[in-house]
């Protein structure tokens, strides 16, 4: 059963321009703030508009803000004084990601039902258990809970029901039952799935366990199928033009212009081919914007994912041992068992660094989730990130031996062996067969390798 929301009252539909920004106001790249409790100048725009609910003025306000791991948001919130209505949604000013991300997250308790949920305008919502789905782009995009989202399905089912009940009587006795299916789901009287699908890749539900895993939910990040590339009005990339002569490009550093992932400003991206030694080549491509001063860099796989998957266990004894090269890929996840963290895959994206490097991402990505800091923040939670923070400052010192494990089923990673070709004496390399769903994860599955032109043979 699907349920789109209908257009709700009260949405913002500017009658009138914002005033110019005052003299002193934040410079255009500070325009998105990033969200604190403590910056008492970060204040919302608020604009009039018409309330689609009296069809008199009410007030819109805009707040534009910056979140951890979803990039730019903008909160809106509308209300209107002569009628009482008001309606609040959140849309995203930031890019679309590289791939599409799926949480399924188990609900068993009623602590699940309290996670913070980020569901943009294009994701899909599904309950497996009732055959319901959200479909992408029928209802606006929120910052709510599971529950909410449940409370949020309800309320749209339960809209046109007067309607219903004057002109479908049976249609309307049916959804009557699915509502009451809905609310019980609210009770957590028995443990249901909560799938959230979103072709742009920022939609988020939180992990209340963090920094260790969470073993209730299920990140999966994929490729965009052409249908989601056409929905989310993406362009597919055209084939490449086939040259006479194939360019070497291994000592060449190739340029393209992009836009500074911080201020959004035009930015240039460097890409060069590079040979690791005793390992295999790879994409380098490093972006520095002129006008924040951001940097960042990103590594890519040059060539195909291996026959075997590759474990890389490392054991860290002494400073020295941080100042090994690293190269994590995409499809890489890291653990360190002495911290019960793990890492998934996709996170942080692919990285050329040393183990000191990672490590310190690995610090600033874990202390700074926005729904483990502030007043929202349990206490509990708090001395959880804390310990982990002071434990990962030991083994950064050197003070805390511990095992850095590196497990890629791509076999695209690389930890340096400085003893190489020798064996290293504090690191183990292990190769292995892939499972179904490490297969299925890296689009290998539906992937056909031989015999292909069979099929193409009749249309030629």
């Amino acid at each position: 059963m699907a349920v789109s929301g209908a257009v709700e009252p009260g949405s913002p539909a500017p009658t009138a321009a914002p005033s110019p920004a005052p003299a002193g106001a934040p410079a255009p790249e500070h325009l998105f703030r990033p969200i604190s409790a403590e910056d008492e100048e970060q204040q919302p725009t608020e604009i009039e508009s018409l309330c689609m609910n009296c069809y008199r003025n009410g007030t819109t306000r805009l707040l534009l803000t910056k979140i951890p791991f979803f990039r730019e948001i903008i909160v809106s919130s509308f209300s209107c004084e002569h009628c009482g209505w008001n309606n609040t949604e959140i849309q995203s000013a930031g890019r679309i990601q590289d791939q599409g991300v799926r949480y399924t997250l188990t609900v068993r308790a009623q602590e699940d039902m309290n996670r913070e949920v980020v569901k943009t305008d294009s994701a899909t919502t599904r309950i497996p258990e009732l055959d319901f789905e959200i479909p992408a782009f029928s209802q606006k995009g929120a910052l709510t809970t599971v529950e909410g989202l449940i409370s949020r399905a309800i309320s749209g089912l339960e809209q046109d029901q007067p309607a219903r009940r004057a002109n479908e009587e049976a249609v309307a006795e049916r959804i009557d039952e699915f509502i009451v299916k809905l609310k019980e789901l609210k009770q957590v009287a028995s443990p249901f799935t909560l799938i959230i699908d979103d072709p742009s890749g920022n939609s988020f539900v939180e992990n209340p366990h963090a920094p260790q895993k969470d073993h209730a939910l299920v990140i999966t990040h994929y490729n965009r199928t052409v249908q989601q590339e056409e929905m989310l009005g993406l362009q597919a990339e055209a084939p490449p033009e086939e040259k006479p002569e194939e360019e070497d490009l291994r000592n060449e550093v190739l340029q393209f212009n992009t836009n500074c992932p911080e201020c959004n400003a035009p930015a240039q991206t460097n890409m060069k081919l590079v040979q690791i030694p005793h390992f295999k080549e790879v994409i380098i491509m490093a972006t520095n914007c002129e006008n924040c001063g951001h940097r960042t860099n990103e590594v890519k796989s040059g060539g195909a994912v291996e026959p075997l998957g590759t474990k890389i266990t490392f054991h860290i004894t002494d400073p020295l041992a941080l100042t090994r090269d690293v190269l994590k890929s995409e499809t890489c996840s890291v653990e360190i068992p002495e911290l019960e963290f793990e890492l998934g895959m996709a996170v942080l994206g692919g990285k050329f660094t040393t183990l000191e490097g990672l490590l310190k991402d690995i610090q600033e990505l874990v202390t700074k989730n926005p729904f483990t800091l502030g007043d929202s923040s349990n206490p509990g939670q708090m001395e959880k990130l804390q310990e982990f923070s002071q434990k990962l400052d030991q083994i950064l010192q050197g003070k805390m031996k511990a095992h850095f494990i590196m497990n890629d089923p791509a076999g695209n990673s690389y930890f340096q062996n400085v003893y190489a070709p020798e064996d290293d004496p504090q690191m183990k390399v292990e190769h292995y067969k892939r499972t179904f769903d490490q297969n299925e994860e890296l689009g290998l599955n539906d992937m056909k390798t031989e015999g292909y032109e069979t099929g193409l043979a009749p249309q030629r």
